[in-house]
């Protein structure tokens, strides 16, 4: 069982493209009284399975015959021979929640939003700690998910197969591969039985970083 008892007020911030070293105290209040609000309706669930991988030219097989293309998970994997896959969601609530507030105020629901995305983030970063403990002796890269790199969106669904997400997540992707409920995250967790050379996500390899906001603030997203 995951839960999520608080948010990171500095994460948060970041999500909203605001520097955490610039935010007034009113801003501040903002985020922490939206932190509130969402955490009472999120309703985390997830869903998980280890596969053996093999390395192909044309991508990542994973064990069961899925394929996942593109040549940048390759690289972030080398040393790999198994990975969990894995599959988070906040719940339907949450889209609800911010679905509401649109309708009354934009502004609320932006920070409601970038709430929610702390929170998914939070949510994965302890499912991650409990699948690193279920491969002892194992090194990680970090997780990896679909959209980053070269790796399509078109995997969601299939992912989402693999997993039994519909039913043991209540977790499904639409016709145009976009996750529903909204926030939501499907990822590949890499684990090689030596050492391997640790990697961070960065700035530099960013699929986003040509319009991303944090940068345009002056800031970061926090994951490098």
């Amino acid at each position: 069982m995951i839960a999520v008892t608080q948010l990171n007020t500095d994460e948060v911030l970041r999500y909203m493209g605001c520097p955490p070293d610039r935010a007034h105290g009113a801003l501040r209040e903002q985020v922490e009284d939206c932190a509130g609000e969402l955490l009472g309706a999120v309703r985390p669930r997830w869903s998980w399975r280890a596969v053996e991988i093999a390395f192909e030219a044309g991508g990542i097989r994973l064990e069961g015959g899925l394929l996942l293309p593109g040549q940048d998970l390759k690289s972030h994997l080398a040393g790999c021979g198994r990975a969990a896959v894995f599959c988070a969601t906040l719940g339907a609530e949450v889209d609800a929640l911010i679905r509401r507030a649109e309708r009354q105020d934009m502004a609320r629901a932006f920070t409601l939003d970038c709430c929610a995305s702390a929170a998914v983030e939070a949510v994965c970063d302890r499912i991650e700690t409990e699948l690193q403990e279920k491969f002892p002796g194992c090194s990680f890269p970090f997780r990896y998910s679909p959209g980053y790199g070269d790796l399509p969106l078109e995997v969601q669904g299939p992912l989402l197969e693999l997993l039994d997400a519909p039913r043991r997540a209540g977790l499904c992707a639409t016709q145009t591969h976009l996750l529903t409920p909204r926030k939501s995250v499907t990822a590949i967790l890499g684990a090689a039985d030596g050492e391997i050379e640790r990697t961070k996500r960065s700035c530099l390899g960013c699929p986003a970083q040509g319009s991303c906001q944090y940068r345009k603030a002056g800031g970061h997203c926090g994951i490098s």
